[in-house]
């Protein structure tokens, strides 16, 4: 029985016998699976438990004397143990008119300094505001409060960044997002590139579309961040419509067919027909002429296979026709004797 046995690790911490981190930690792991089994445990019976249990080490007493349930920021709610699919977490009792929350620590967290305790990183060199790493009901995040802002600017920790490695500098470089990439050659409206809830990304005219991971959030140069929207769009429904060119660049004077600057998935290239230049690195789309373009195309062109072309399958050669057989002549039927004449 799930409670029982909870009972039995509660005496253990109790009696010195077991750490009471260790304990939230085993906790939730099985508290989750026996719900999921049963699904009919009291859940609020449970925590009822472990805040009794558990209250002296969770909330110890303050040296004031103060109570040490007392929310901090309502000052009226009571703070105490609760749940999420998150894992465990401190709110406090008035939610939701209260929104208070702060973590537990982690079993192995010694003074806020390992992965599940908050700890201050040092300060923002410009603004000289404290920056912080903070551990939520929803995971890992840094905070500082700008000059003259009403709330503190936030940033999640990216996916494969430890919360216990993390230095000042990772977390102003989060915080600095989103970052402008650069003004959208075809209208030129800003490029970003941020950390949203789904992943790393960059933005144009409300259109998203997603990075390989963080470090190309801080690297994406403009020609990566065009390419990567085009082919966004490009897989949205109505694909089999053609898509836009970055730039017109006007005709080309072979066949007065159009050359165009478009985006593809290694980056801009020049079109003429069915001859894709790309254009050299460090040359903005948006920069690119047709006189620049030519000489790319016929570079392309001539490097480009010959056409096969498809013979025509040889004609055989007549087989002499054979000479009719003539056809036996018909035999004569005799001739009938004539009637011998009449006696005489």
């Amino acid at each position: 029985d799930f409670t029982a046995a909870l009972e039995t690790r509660l005496d253990e911490v109790s009696a010195g016998d077991l750490n009471w981190k260790v304990l939230l930690r085993e906790f939730w792991t099985d508290f989750h699976a026996a719900t999921s089994a049963a699904g009919e445990l009291r859940t609020t019976a449970i925590l009822d438990a472990l805040n009794e249990s558990l209250g002296p080490h969770i909330f110890p007493q303050k040296e004031d004397g103060s109570d040490p349930r007392e929310c901090p920021l309502c000052h009226q709610g009571q703070l105490s143990l609760k749940t999420s699919r998150f894992g465990a977490f401190v709110g406090c009792s008035r939610y939701p008119d209260c929104k208070f929350t702060r973590p537990v620590a982690a079993p192995d967290a010694e003074g806020g300094g390992a992965d599940g305790g908050d700890r201050t990183l040092g300060n923002d060199p410009v603004t000289g505001q404290p920056v912080e790493l903070k551990i939520g009901r929803f995971g890992p995040y840094v905070e500082t409060m700008p000059l003259d802002a009403d709330k503190p600017k936030r940033s999640s920790l990216p996916k494969g960044w430890s919360p216990a490695s993390l230095e000042l500098e990772q977390a102003l470089r989060l915080l600095a997002l989103p970052r402008e990439v650069g003004a959208h050659p075809e209208d030129g409206k800003m490029i970003t590139a941020g950390l949203g809830r789904y992943g790393p990304f960059v933005l144009h005219a409300g259109t998203y579309a997603n990075v390989s991971d963080i470090e190309e959030v801080f690297e994406v140069g403009l020609n990566r961040a065009v390419a990567l929207l085009a082919e966004k769009r490009a897989g949205r429904p109505g694909r089999g419509s053609a898509v836009a060119p970055l730039k017109e660049l006007g005709e080309h004077p072979e066949d007065k067919a159009p050359v165009q600057v478009m985006a593809g998935r290694f980056g801009p290239y020049v079109k003429w027909g069915k001859i894709n230049a790309t254009i050299p690195k460090g040359t903005a789309p948006e920069d690119m002429t047709l006189e620049a373009a030519l000489p790319l195309l016929a570079e392309r062109a001539a490097k480009a296979p010959a056409a096969k072309t498809k013979k025509a399958p040889a004609k055989k050669a007549a087989a002499p026709k054979k000479a009719a057989a003539k056809k036996p002549a018909a035999k004569k039927a005799p001739a009938k004797k004539k009637a011998a004449s009449a006696e005489e």
